[in-house]
């Protein structure tokens, strides 16, 4: 666990320190299997991609299983670096929220927040408080939160597996192809989502008004009557604008500043700040418990 810690420290500092390498964040080399040789996308062409992610999810485990405790571990951790780095984002999410926040008109403010739905929705997002708070949740947990889970879970193969699976569901240079399977993979993309929502929820309820984020997720779920173990995920926007509207409401623009959206975009990325630094706390006493025991 402690080179976990160490491999999610270093891709965080790389990624600021380092912003021209996310170009390497690619998986357009799979677009090809998608496509027969006439250009066209069929089942057979959406089988064989298929198969070539399982294949690499495969050998990322394999090769994982090599590494570990062999050269006092020093490759696997440049492994899990290198895996989880590419798995990451694709595009960085407080750049983004920066593009929105310092743009210069509002042209280019609307502009820049289309960024923030990149593979998680297929609609335009609209330039409104509530739209842009639920885009930026939904960002972060595609290419924050939901990836950082499954890493701490299963390594390397865990971060790739949801990469993939998250790229072939909703990312429209994917899911446009994937055809008869596009279903079953949403359906994968919101199991592999369940356990990180729910764990962003709560240390969201943490590092913000806990009194408005339990009484909106206790309303959400009273409001639906599915209850909790669901596969239905909209209670996280819904309890992140509650959320953000009591941060807003609390601070030094008061009411007056509710339903700004730059207000509410600008906490929207202090409190997703906040809420992976208690992630990484948490990873921390995890690691200081297995060593202490």
């Amino acid at each position: 666990m402690a080179k976990t810690l160490i491999a999610i420290l270093v891709v965080l500092l790389s990624t600021h320190a380092l912003p021209d390498l996310v170009r390497y964040r690619n998986f357009s080399w799979l677009r090809g299997g998608l496509r027969d040789a006439d250009g066209a996308a069929n089942a057979s062409a959406t089988t064989r991609t298929l198969v070539i992610a399982g294949i690499s999810v495969v050998l990322v485990g394999l090769i994982q299983a090599a590494l570990h405790r062999h050269w006092f571990g020093i490759f696997e951790l440049a492994f899990m670096i290198v895996v989880l780095y590419l798995c990451w984002g694709p595009r960085d999410l407080d750049a983004d929220i920066d593009a929105v926040l310092k743009a210069p008109d509002s042209e280019r403010r609307v502009e820049a927040a289309q960024r923030l739905g990149d593979g998680v929705r297929e609609s335009a997002v609209p330039f409104t408080a509530p739209a842009l708070v639920e885009a930026g949740f939904a960002a972060a947990l595609s290419r924050r939160f939901g990836v950082l889970f499954w890493f701490a879970v299963l390594g390397p193969v865990g971060a790739l597996a949801y990469r993939l699976v998250q790229l072939f569901a909703r990312a429209p240079a994917f899911a446009e192809l994937a055809g008869n399977a596009r279903a079953t993979l949403e359906r994968t993309a919101l199991i592999l989502d369940w356990a990180p929502a729910h764990l962003l929820a709560g240390s969201l309820a943490l590092v913000s008004d806990f009194d408005a984020i339990v009484r909106a997720w206790q309303d959400y779920h009273r409001a639906h009557g599915q209850g909790y173990f669901t596969l239905d995920l909209g209670f996280l926007a819904f309890i992140a604008r509650a959320g953000i509207d009591a941060d807003v409401a609390a601070g030094d623009g008061g009411e007056d500043s509710l339903g700004d959206p730059i207000a509410e975009l600008a906490d929207t990325q202090l409190v997703l700040r906040r809420a992976l630094y208690v992630w990484l706390a948490l990873i921390a006493m995890i690691v200081l418990g297995g060593w202490a025991t």
